[in-house]
C-alpha cells in the first residue's frame, strides 16, 4: 500500500528518524518469520516506550495503516508477515528487565527481552520462568506471550498463560490498559491477561509483562528410554503420566526422526521404533525415589533399554539427541510442513497409528516428535515444493491429519499459534457462534481492524 508522506513525517518527528526504516533493503528482513513466507513491509518502525506505541497506533488509526507487531521473527505460522502491507512494529529495542521481586516471586520485563536473558536474570535469585521454547536464546518474551509458546517444561509447569500474573498493553484503539495482578490470587473483573496471551497481536500490543517465577530445583536427572515401536513408547507415556510424579520434560522421537538424527549428526543410536527423553527434577533427598517411580512406569514389553545420566556431561550427551533433530530437519527437509497438534495423552497411540496410515496412504514421509507429556506432537510432512503432485497430496494429507486430531478430542495447535498457516482450518475446531463472539471481542479492542489483519481468525 502507498503510505502518505505526512504519515511517515509524523512518525519520524515523534519517534526520531533513527527508529523509522524506509529503504526497501532495510525493510526486507522484517517481512518474514520462520515460515517460508516473505512480504516486504511498507515501513518498519522501532518503539522504545509505551508512549511511542500509543503514538504509532493513533497515527495508524488516523491513516488506516495495518500494524504488524514482531519480536525476533521466530514464529513458524506467518503471523508476523505483512501480507496486506502496512507498518511492521518491532519491539526488539524494548528489552529492559524492569523489576525482580524474589520475595513475591515475580519478574517484570519489556517484550523485547529474550527468553534466555530473562532466565539468567531469574537464576541470579534462584528462580526460573517455566516457558522454554527451543528458540529460547533468540525468541522474545513478547513473542512467547503472543503465541503462548511453552516448550518441554510445560508438562509440569504450564504455559505462559499459567505463568503470567499481569500485562500492560496498548489496544488497537490506542488505549493503555493494565490487566491481572501482582499476587498469586486475584478474581476482580474478567481475565484479560489470558485473553491477550496467544492472541498473536490481533487485539493489543504488550508493553510490559509481570511473570510468575518458580524456584530452581535442587537437582535434575535425565533418562533415555528406547522402544521397539511407537506403540510401546506411547503406552509408556500414558503410564508415566498416570502415576503421581510429574516429569519436568517428557519428549517423544519416532523411528524416522531417530534415523534422521543418526545420519545427520553421526550419533551412535540403536535401531529402534521410538525413543523417550525423560527429565525429573526435585530435592536431593527424594530424587532417587522419583527416578525409580519413572523408571518403573516406563517399563513394558517393548522397552529395549533405559539409561540414566549420572552427571551433567552425560545429561548433555543424552539431550544432544533431541537437540540435533531440528537442524537435521532443516538440512534434510528445509521445505517441510511442520504442525504442532495436541491430543489427550491417552490418545497418543491412536494419533501415531493414524499418522502412520496417512503417511502410507499419501506416500509422504512423516516425522513425529515433541512434548509427549502433554500430548503435543510435532508432525512434519517431508515434501518437495517443486513436486506439484506431492504438494497436492500433502494438502489432502494435512487436512486428514487435522480431522484425525479433532476426532481424538485434540486441538490444531499447542504452541506455534495459527497465523496464516492454520487459519482456514480454525472453523473445524471452533463452532460458528464462538467464532463470531471472538470476532466481536477483537472489534472491541481494534475497531478499525488495523491490528495484524487477516491473521488467526478465518475470514
Amino acid at each position: 500500500m502507498l503510505l502518505s508522506t505526512e504519515f511517515i513525517s509524523a512518525l519520524k518527528e515523534s519517534l526520531g528518524s533513527e527508529n523509522v526504516l524506509t529503504e526497501a533493503a532495510d525493510r526486507w528482513p522484517y517481512g518474514a518469520d520462520n515460515s517460508r513466507r516473505q512480504v516486504n513491509p511498507d515501513l518498519v518502525v522501532f518503539a522504545t516506550s509505551s508512549d511511542h506505541i500509543k503514538t504509532i497506533i493513533q497515527l495508524c488509526n488516523d491513516y488506516t495503516v495495518p500494524v504488524i507487531v514482531r519480536g525476533r521473527g521466530t514464529g513458524t505460522t506467518g503471523a508476523t508477515v505483512p501480507i496486506n502491507g502496512g507498518l511492521v512494529l518491532s519491539l526488539e529495542r524494548m528489552n529492559k528487565i524492569l523489576e525482580v521481586s524474589p520475595q513475591d516471586r515475580y519478574i517484570v520485563a519489556e517484550p523485547g527481552v529474550t527468553n534466555m536473558q530473562l532466565q539468567r536474570a531469574a537464576a541470579e535469585h534462584g528462580f526460573f520462568w517455566p516457558p522454554d521454547p527451543t528458540s529460547a536464546e533468540f525468541c522474545t518474551i513478547g513473542g512467547n506471550l503472543a503465541y503462548n509458546s511453552a516448550g518441554p517444561r510445560a508438562v509440569k509447569y504450564g504455559t505462559p498463560r499459567e505463568n503470567t500474573l499481569g500485562l500492560k498493553a496498548i489496544t488497537g484503539s490506542g488505549e493503555e490498559i493494565c490487566t491481572g495482578v501482582y499476587t498469586s490470587k486475584g478474581v476482580v473483573g474478567y481475565d484479560l491477561t489470558r485473553l491477550l496471551i496467544g492472541s498473536e497481536g490481533t487485539m493489543a500490543i504488550i508493553t510490559e509483562a509481570t511473570l510468575k517465577l518458580t524456584p530452581l530445583a535442587q537437582c535434575t536427572r535425565t533418562l533415555q528410554a528406547i522402544y521397539t515401536d511407537i506403540q510401546s513408547a506411547a503406552a509408556a507415556v500414558s503410564s508415566i503420566m498416570a502415576q503421581p510424579l510429574i516429569p519436568c520434560a517428557l519428549e517423544f522421537i519416532d523411528k524416522a526422526a531417530i534415523n534422521m538424527i543418526r545420519d545427520y549428526a553421526d550419533m551412535t543410536l540403536p535401531e529402534a521404533g521410538a525413543l523417550l527423553m525423560i527429565e525429573v527434577d526435585g530435592n536431593e533427598e527424594s530424587i532417587d525415589q522419583s527416578i525409580h517411580a519413572i523408571e518403573s512406569a516406563a517399563q513394558n514389553s517393548g522397552l529395549l533399554s533405559i539409561k540414566i545420566a549420572q552427571n551433567e556431561a552425560e545429561r548433555q550427551a543424552l539431550w544432544r539427541t533431541r537437540k540435533a533433530l531440528s537442524p537435521a530437519l532443516r538440512k534434510i527437509a528445509p521445505k517441510k510442513i511442520n504442525e504442532d497438534v495436541v491430543v489427550p495423552v491417552s490418545k497418543i497411540p491412536a494419533l501415531l497409528q493414524g499418522l502412520e496410515r496417512l503417511s502410507q496412504q499419501y506416500d509422504i514421509p512423516i516425522v513425529n516428535f515433541g512434548h509427549a507429556g502433554n500430548g503435543n506432537i510435532h508432525v512434519n510432512l517431508l515434501v518437495n515444493p517443486d513436486d506439484h503432485k506431492q504438494m497436492e497430496n500433502a494438502q489432502h494429507c494435512l487436512s486428514e491429519v487435522f480431522d484425525l486430531v479433532l476426532s481424538l478430542r485434540g486441538t490444531l495447535s499447542g504452541e506455534h499459534g495459527v497465523g496464516l498457516e492454520k487459519k482456514n482450518f480454525v472453523d473445524r475446531e471452533i463452532d460458528p457462534a464462538t467464532l463470531m463472539l471472538m470476532k466481536k471481542i477483537k472489534q472491541q479492542f481494534d475497531p478499525n481492524n488495523i491490528m495484524n489483519p487477516g491473521k488467526m481468525l478465518p475470514d
